[in-house]
């Protein structure tokens, strides 16, 4: 029994001990008042009918909404979880949204219903608060990268692709709330403008109250030096609910700041989102991520392709197709390097065993989640199947190198705006633990297979070359992490850009020095530069 059904009963059990207590029929002056009790419990009853209805009617928009956007992801549930704005609304819709909805539920349910909703969450798998902050944030880091318009994201458009999906504003207040959340006041303002201008617009068909939108608003401008226009929002928040103490003295501090300067003009929004690059190298990484930086046309003509044999009597039928992507240093790509059937069968292995990417730790050697790889993972030993050894046998073949003291193959699927923020394959001076658990020395080389086509985004980019390396499904990328005197080779630091639309799969062979003396000869007289490059 809900709460409101034991008050009911509670209430009418109450009038009738009273009215016994009292014999109140054995005078008509006080028959007349039990009218004025009927009177209480007709409007008693009016308010929670009412409340009842209300509820039926929120609960059918909820189930509604919920169709609708099942009935569009049904279509094709690959693409429909490509496109990242679906991706944040399924989460966002099995938590916020389905919190609410449960709220306007959980005191009129029957126990059945209940008992089935506890058994539902300890059988599937529901998203966390943590998963709903994780989707907004990687929203808004294609936002940044991509430069999308706030505007255009809210309506479905990804970087000049219209989508059938878009964002109300209750969808927008999140993103802005979640932004708040972090202190990002930049990211706040955006969606938090964007949410009211939608407001405006849905009119009755939001959730959000607009006073909230404005408070958050405000004082996110506030904090990005828009002090006048925080006043003017706070002013039009106090219109609708004059009592709000908070945002009463909000207006009266914002008015003592301008005071302070009477002709100070509000400031630009800035974007100062902490981030662990440097700026110069944040702004190449996302222009090489957009397309906007490319290699030279004097590079880029002497750059090649052919077919390779290497005298492997195998290879003289089923030569490599090799294309090269950069001379110095090297870089080459070997088309169907990968067959599908190939890539269904690492997919389906690796799969079940997919964990969260980690990094190692430069100092302890130690591995550990960090916030700029987003990402799974997982890993496949040669003698689990003929088709990793095989993909093995191919990598030395591309390479000239042995495998056998090479990493496990690492197979990784990125998720909602996944990525990997710039960084090198090999361990540099000092990064003496970075794999000494595996007793075969630094990695030499990097073989990256690309096992999906990427809708928009997702490229591999290599910071100090302006290249760009777009996944194409079945295609390897190769290059050597070290000079022939084992010095690390800056030049090769790169990053995986984040994945827009699309679902990006990768695997990586790292093949290292243990093995290779005879293969790759060392030479201590090449010359290098053996400072980080900036």
């Amino acid at each position: 029994m809900g709460w409101w059904q034991s008050c009911l009963v509670l209430f009418l059990l109450s009038c009738s001990l009273s009215l016994t207590q009292a014999e109140l029929y054995t005078a008509l002056a006080d028959m007349e008042e039990l009218l004025t009790t009927e009177v209480v419990l007709i409007r008693t009853l009016d308010q929670y009918i009412e409340a009842q209805e209300e509820r039926l009617k929120m609960l059918k928009k909820f189930s509604n909404g919920f169709k609708m956007e099942h009935a569009e992801a049904a279509k094709d549930v690959s693409e429909y979880l490509s496109n990242p704005i679906n991706a944040f609304l399924v989460v966002k819709r099995l938590t916020l949204d389905w919190k609410q909805a449960e709220n306007y539920m959980i005191d009129h349910i029957y126990k059945e219903a209940m008992d089935n909703m506890t058994r539902y969450k300890q059988d599937l798998k529901f998203p966390t608060d943590e998963d709903l902050s994780g989707a907004a944030t990687a929203l808004l880091r294609l936002q940044d990268t991509y430069k999308l318009d706030t505007s255009s994201v809210a309506r479905g458009e990804l970087n000049g692709v219209q989508y059938t999906t878009h964002l109300t504003a209750s969808d927008c207040f999140e993103l802005g709330r979640q932004s708040y959340n972090t202190q990002d006041f930049y990211h706040t303002t955006l969606w938090m403008g964007e949410a009211l201008a939608r407001h405006e617009m849905e009119r009755n068909g939001t959730n959000t109250a607009k006073w909230e939108i404005l408070e958050y608003l405000a004082y996110s401008k506030f904090m990005q030096g828009q002090v006048k226009s925080a006043l003017h929002l706070t002013e039009e928040l106090l219109m609708i609910f004059p009592n709000h103490q908070r945002a009463q003295g909000n207006k009266l501090y914002y008015q003592e700041e301008l005071k302070k300067s009477p002709g100070k003009q509000d400031e630009t929004l800035v974007n100062n989102v902490p981030t662990s690059l440097e700026p110069s190298e944040r702004e190449k990484y996302e222009m090489l991520c957009r397309g906007d930086l490319t290699i030279s046309p004097v590079v880029q003509s002497q750059l090649k392709c052919r077919y390779v044999h290497r005298n492997v009597p195998y290879l003289r039928l089923m030569p490599l197709k090799e294309e090269e992507a950069h001379l110095q240093p090297r870089i080459l790509l070997y088309r169907d390097a990968m067959y599908d059937s190939e890539i269904d069968l690492i997919k389906k292995m690796a799969q079940p065993r997919l964990r969260r990417a980690t990094v190692q730790n430069y100092k302890t050697g130690e591995l550990e989640i960090a916030h700029y790889r987003i990402s799974k993972s997982a890993w496949l030993r040669e003698p689990e199947h003929p088709v990793v050894e095989r993909i093995s046998k191919r990598v030395e073949y591309m390479t000239g190198l042995t495998t056998s003291t090479a990493e496990e193959l690492q197979v990784v699927n990125y998720g909602i705006g996944g990525h990997y923020e710039p960084h090198y394959d090999f361990a540099r001076p000092g990064e003496a633990n970075a794999f000494k658990s595996l007793g075969t020395g630094n990695r030499v080389a990097t073989v990256l297979f690309y096992m999906s086509d990427v809708a928009q985004g997702g490229a591999t980019v290599f910071t100090s070359l302006n290249l760009s390396l777009w996944p194409e499904k079945g295609t390897a990328a190769f290059w050597h992490n070290l000079h022939t005197s084992s010095d690390g080779d800056y030049y090769t630091r790169h990053a995986a850009c984040p994945v827009l639309t699309g679902s990006k799969w990768v695997s990586n062979k790292w093949l290292h020095e243990a093995g290779q003396e005879f293969l790759r000869p060392c030479d201590p007289t090449e010359e290098i530069s053996k400072q980080e490059l900036s």
